[in-house]
């Protein structure tokens, strides 16, 4: 599978160009558990996207972050949302 970074971007260049796509994505917020209804509509259109890929990719991300500054102390605590793949993805839609 390719890199889930990669992924969600090319699935965002595409929804910036299909209105309706755009608009599907944005709104499996609305549903009971939005991360699983975002990953059955990315595996609808043969991205083979998982919950655990985008959750364990933005928590990688932001552990590769946090050892590339400060001397890869725990001194520097999360900011909300920051390793949150799904909602920094659908922020890029608005």
């Amino acid at each position: 599978m390719a890199n889930v970074i990669d992924v969600l971007d090319e699935l965002q260049n595409r929804a910036l160009q299909e209105p309706e796509l755009k608009e599907r994505l944005k709104n499996t917020k609305k549903e009971k558990e939005p991360l699983s209804a975002f990953c059955r509509v990315c595996q609808e259109l043969g991205y083979e996207i998982y919950e655990m890929d985008i959750i364990c990719a933005g928590e990688e991300f932001h552990a590769a972050m946090k050892r590339s500054t400060n001397g890869g102390g725990e001194n520097s605590p999360m900011l909300a949302g920051e390793d949150d793949f799904y909602e920094l993805f659908r922020a890029n839609l608005k």
